[in-house]
């Protein structure tokens, strides 16, 4: 998947700039070449198995050299903690032209994903394979999967949580704040700005430049905290009691109450 570069740091020596290398040592501080490391397992405590690169290379895996499609799945059955990365998909020349736009069509009608694996960075990966969310795209993703072992149960964290009674008008309000705040999801409304300021710190650096300050400007758009702004939502006055007579209507004084809250707080950002 092509992203934009993120920057990236070398350690230098502060004196002279120069870059600090790692010399890879054994035991008494003897330097080891690159071409004498390899892989070792440790199978209990300072003991280990070595592994040579080509000893590797020489593992027969059926999915080694192409994806085979075991099964197709509704893609929205798979759970979204599997994910990991997308990849786009193209067809490899001419000759694959017409299959290729078959099985796009398909996938893309059916909303279906398939499953197979494949062998790269000598790792076996689980990959789905689905039409993109675009309607007009004429390409297929690859998103790479966790396997089930990679995942930690989520039993042992969330079986922690006590179960609360849910009030309803609490609900309610809960569903009026979401509803409010809602919008159609546009994934360029949002940027690392952390990666930006880090990069303007860079070439300030290099041209010299007065360092860039903190910029404490509102941003534009509304940016809050569900929980909080339920809270605020939850402190609502008690309601005023009223009593009629023949000739008019009297508002019975009562104790001041709380301040009463808007349905969501608006957080200011640095």
């Amino acid at each position: 998947m092509n992203t934009a570069s993120e920057i990236s740091f070398h350690q230098i020596d502060r004196r002279t700039g120069e870059r600090v290398h790692h010399l890879k040592v054994i035991d008494g501080n003897d330097p080891v070449n690159k071409t004498e490391i390899v892989k070792g397992y440790e199978y209990q405590p300072g003991k280990y198995v070595a592994i040579e690169p080509d000893e590797v290379d020489r593992l027969r895996i059926e999915s080694k050299r192409t994806l085979e499609i075991a099964q197709f799945v509704d893609l929205d059955a798979i759970p979204l903690a599997l994910f990991e990365k997308p990849y786009f998909i193209v067809p490899d020349g001419e000759e694959q032209a017409q299959a290729f736009a078959v099985v796009q069509k398909a996938l893309a009608k059916s909303g279906m994903a398939g499953l197979g694996e494949i062998v790269f960075a000598r790792r076996e990966h689980l990959v789905a394979v689905a039409a993109p969310q675009n309607e007009k795209s004429l390409g297929l993703m690859a998103y790479t999967l966790r396997y089930g072992n990679e995942l930690r149960n989520a039993d042992e964290y969330f079986g922690q949580i006590k179960a609360q009674t849910v009030d309803a008008r609490q609900l309610t309000m809960a569903n009026e704040l979401i509803k409010h705040y809602s919008q159609p999801f546009d994934i360029t409304a949002f940027k690392d700005d952390f990666e930006d300021a880090l990069r303007k710190l860079v070439e300030a650096k290099m041209k010299k430049l007065p360092l860039p300050l903190e910029d404490k400007t509102q941003k534009s758009g509304k940016v809050i905290n569900l929980m909080d702004a339920l809270k605020q939502s939850l402190k609502v006055s008690t309601p005023r009691t009223r009593t009629k007579t023949a000739s008019q209507t009297r508002q019975v004084p009562k104790k001041p109450s709380g301040r009463a809250a808007s349905p969501g707080r608006k957080l200011k950002s640095a």
